[in-house]
């Protein structure tokens, strides 16, 4: 199991689609700062897209791009010059809403998928803070050497064919469309993970970490043993590293220290036993290495922002909100 498979399976991250915008130019999407444990993504299927946010210049999408924003950034995705020169026109689709705007039948125009990933009861800080505040993916329209497609069985000819099959169910909307693009939606995200740790976008983070080989052995043990004591020379160790090199390639690598790191992947546990199970504060602590339910609790309100039990309250109360959404939807 790699970085990326055990992150994925300590934060498990839903999708879903909100809209499907056909527009014709000029046209404009502004979204403002997006809620806690949620994370915006944009998929282009046609046409092209200027991407604006906080985070560096404006990036242009073109068909098959893909970009989401983990520290949840107000942004914007427009084309053409100046203002819609019309209001939106909206439509009911299979559990989300198409948006027309513009002469959207025209051949430059756009078509754009938008949503949400949501990471549920589980602390997300591993995710938001370790990704960059903007992810451009691009689609796989071209292989390594330019090819028009991208090899056969790649990440990237994989990660096209599910935004191919996206595309296609959008368009269907046949019975049982809404869950199967939530499914989808959720695929995306662990794609898009992988294809942007197998390119060299990221210098520091979480990407960075999956193409570091050498750490993996301690990242494996923080993520698989997170209640043993580790020390920097416990870790080093199993990179047969010395200490001051292992140190030095992890902050690089990460942006912060093992010690730091390791208190994030303690408390997504903790968070995610505190919302799941009726175990006691202290035994949760215990079993992310803290023999004191003090000095779990002042980690805990530290990295994640709230209490334990501030947490475990929170996270029952999503969980009713989600349960009760999901019986009006049914």
């Amino acid at each position: 199991m790699n970085l990326l498979d055990r992150l994925l399976t300590l934060i498990p991250v839903t999708g879903q689609l909100d809209f499907r915008c056909h527009f014709g130019a000029p046209w404009r999407i502004d979204e403002g700062r997006s809620a806690d444990s949620q994370i915006a993504w944009h998929l282009l299927l046609s046409g092209t897209a200027t991407v604006a946010s906080g985070d560096g210049p404006p990036v242009v999408m073109t068909a098959g791009d893909i970009v989401m924003f983990p520290t949840g950034d107000a942004h914007s995705l427009s084309e053409g010059e100046g203002g819609p020169t019309e209001p939106p026109r909206f439509e009911p689709g299979a559990g989300f809403t198409i948006v027309r705007q513009g002469d959207d039948e025209a051949a430059d125009a756009a078509d754009v998928l938008c949503g949400r990933f949501f990471f549920g009861t589980v602390p997300y800080g591993l995710l938001q803070t370790y990704l960059p505040a903007r992810m451009v993916v691009r689609g796989g329209r071209q292989g390594a050497n330019g090819d028009e497609a991208p090899a056969p069985g790649s990440i990237g000819d994989r990660l096209a064919r599910l935004i191919a099959l996206m595309r296609d169910e959008t368009m269907a909307q046949e019975p049982g469309c809404e869950a199967l693009v939530g499914n989808l939606s959720g695929a995306l995200f662990a794609m898009t993970l992988r294809a942007a740790s197998e390119g060299e976008g990221s210098s520091r983070g979480l990407l960075a970490l999956a193409r570091e080989p050498r750490l993996q052995p301690a990242l494996a043990a923080m993520f698989d043993a997170p209640a043993q004591p580790w020390s920097l020379p416990d870790l080093a160790a199993l990179c047969h590293m010395s200490r001051a090199t292992f140190s030095r390639r992890f902050d690089e690598a990460a942006g912060c220290s093992a010690h730091d790191f390791l208190a994030e992947i303690r408390m997504a546990i903790a968070g995610r036993k505190l919302a799941n199970t009726t175990a006691s504060v202290a035994d949760i602590g215990e079993s992310v290495g803290y023999q004191s339910d003090a000095a779990f609790q002042r980690v805990f309100k530290k990295v994640v922002g709230v209490t334990p039990a501030q947490w475990r309250t929170r996270a029952r109360q999503a969980h009713e909100a989600d349960q009760s959404r999901r019986k009006a939807a049914a």
